[in-house]
């Protein structure tokens, strides 16, 4: 056989990869798709609170007032500020473009780090069609999990720089990024930095006698790792400070709520599909090369480490891992988001996988591989109509507008068979409601003492939501809550039996307003965990002014030297993927 001339095939241009990510993701942004999602209208209600009150960060519109320095603001206040020239629901679709970018081109950088240019250029393109990509975006509304891992992955080729070279430069780029990604997300600075740090620290250990006119001794990296983690460590600490007070003062204690992220996928094959299939995709038939290429490359192996432990983590209940390295942790997050972080550590194994193929099959190695990639995005986009949030769409105008009339306004109310449409209600009216969507916001002990969600739906979490809805119902005159909207009429029997009766109907008698008598008007509640002022400044300045503060940071030169990549790959990679090309 004849030896490829492997020259012939170039990296793909960042150009090409960006017009791709804009050609695909584009026109779905501008049809608003993700307003399908979970989460898209919860973090919209939270940049409608920053864009009227942004350094108000007590929020009275859900749990008869929730403090919103409980969830890192940096997307949805990027979102607030957008708003002002697009609108909220636009703003939003422009921050969730800016990291479906970043993303592409963190995932080509950090590629770069372990694989060879091309590669690295093949897993940027790939990153533009990943599965938990778009399960993130367009099902599950993760703004904040996919704006955060793009930054990090931004970040660490800096941070490898200045662990290497003692390039003071990356090490402001490499924090600055860091930090706004911290900001952005307090999931992936607790657990996801973690596994996408450790592997590239062990990778400059690897790398620092690869190049003998700058080789690096395990002292240096050492306390090159200390002085990043401790920079890195402080500016988080002071950035996101009513966060740290507010975890620190007020831990989540509640009773923990289910979430079928955690279910065994062998045992429950419709969550294996939901969590497992779509979001991997194509990517499941790569995973074989994934670890025998990882194992079988000692310069591979921490990014396989770091991509297994993410990937078993991703499995929740399937395996024991998550439980038993999480603990308590398990019960509070949601495992489709380490499945997201698995898909980005495999990025540079695909990018290896993707050039190999196209220099062994060519042409027909590029129509397999594109293929792939265009089943694998358009099945993520695709699970958000087949199984949207809600099964039935329908308006809250009309809810809206009666809330906001003759002084309904000043009760409180709650809504039950209106899923993710809460949001949208809470931003149109006037009216507080004790129901809410960011369970680790709530302080209720009605809501706190049972392992129910959202009101709203509180029968599908059976005995614990429908104990919770009751006990708010009985202490509706403490809260000042005298309207209840229903949209479900299995919760009628539950409402007669506790003294409320039907008042009117909307929207064409879809909707029954229910209400009871001598129920006071609602008060604020003299709630301990309202923020003070300072802390409203702080968190309205410091965490958008880090990202600020980042972009500006980046405009710096990099130090000048002669280099053709920011590292050098171990020549045993090409090796293992050419060598056996030639005869």
């Amino acid at each position: 056989m004849q030896r490829v001339n492997t020259s012939e095939f170039r990296a793909v241009p960042l150009s090409v990869i960006f017009l791709m990510a804009f050609g695909i993701h584009a026109p779905l942004l501008l049809m608003k798709l993700p307003l399908k999602s979970y989460d898209t209208n919860f973090h919209i209600f939270f940049a409608s609170h920053y864009l009227h009150h942004w350094f108000e960060p007590w929020n009275t519109k859900w749990y008869a007032g929730f403090s919103q320095t409980t969830y890192p603001p940096l997307p949805q206040q990027w979102v607030a500020v957008l708003s002002h020239v697009f609108g909220l629901e636009m703003a939003y679709m422009a921050v969730q473009f800016i990291g479906i970018l970043l993303l592409a081109l963190g995932a080509y950088r950090f590629a770069r780090l372990w694989v060879d240019e091309r590669s690295a250029s093949l897993a940027g393109l790939a990153a533009v069609f990943l599965g938990a990509e778009c399960f993130l975006v367009y099902s599950a509304g993760q703004l904040s999990t996919t704006f955060a891992a793009p930054l990090y992955l931004n970040a660490l080729p800096y941070l490898y720089e200045w662990l290497r070279r003692n390039d003071w430069r990356a090490l402001l780029k490499g924090a600055a990024l860091s930090v706004a990604a911290a900001v952005a997300h307090h999931a992936t600075l607790l657990f996801g930095s973690l596994l996408f740090a450790a592997p590239v620290v062990a990778l400059a250990f690897l790398d620092r006698k690869s190049d003998e006119e700058e080789a690096a001794s395990k002292k240096g990296i050492i306390l090159r790792s200390i002085v990043a983690a401790g920079i890195v460590g402080a500016a988080i600490a002071v950035v996101l400070l009513p966060f740290w007070i507010a975890l620190i003062k007020y831990p989540v204690t509640q009773v923990p709520i289910p979430h079928p992220s955690r279910a065994n996928y062998i045992l429950s094959p419709q969550w294996g599909l939901n969590y497992f299939v779509v979001p991997y995709g194509a990517m499941i038939i790569a995973l074989p090369f994934v670890v025998w290429r990882g194992a079988s490359i000692s310069r591979l192996r921490p990014l396989l480490l770091g991509f297994w432990l993410a990937f078993l983590l991703g499995l929740g209940g399937t395996t024991p891992v998550g439980r038993i390295l999480l603990g308590r942790a398990f019960e509070v997050l949601t495992m489709e988001r380490f499945t997201y972080w698995a898909s980005l550590l495999a990025l540079p194994f695909v990018g290896l996988l993707a050039k190999e193929c196209i220099v062994r099959f060519r042409m027909a190695g590029i129509a397999t591989l594109t293929i792939a990639a265009v089943f694998t995005c358009a099945l993520a986009v695709a699970w958000s109509t087949y199984k949207p949030a809600d099964a039935v769409d329908f308006r809250v105008d009309s809810t809206a507008a009666w809330l906001n009339r003759d002084g309904h306004d000043r009760y409180r109310y709650i809504t039950l068979g209106f899923g993710n449409k809460i949001s949208r209600l809470a931003m149109m009216t006037d009216a507080n409601s004790v129901d809410g969507e960011w369970n680790s916001g709530r302080m209720l002990p009605e809501l706190t003492e049972h392992g129910g969600g959202a009101l709203t739906s509180s029968k599908y979490f059976g005995k614990a939501g429908l104990d919770a809805l009751s006990a708010i119902l009985h202490h509706a005159d403490h809260y000042g809550l005298k309207w209840v909207f229903v949209r479900d009429p299995y919760y009628e029997p539950l409402l007669v039996f506790a003294g409320w009766r039907r008042v009117d109907d909307l929207e064409d008698r879809t909707i029954s307003v229910w209400g009871k008598e001598d129920v006071p008007p609602a008060t604020p509640l003299n709630a301990p965990q309202i923020p003070p002022a300072w802390q409203g400044l702080l968190w309205g300045t410091l965490p958008i002014g880090s990202s600020i503060l980042a972009m500006l940071l980046l405009l710096i030169p990099a130090r000048k030297r002669q280099e053709q990549r920011a590292i050098q790959p171990a020549s045993s990679g090409d090796e293992l993927i050419f060598g056996r090309l030639a005869s």
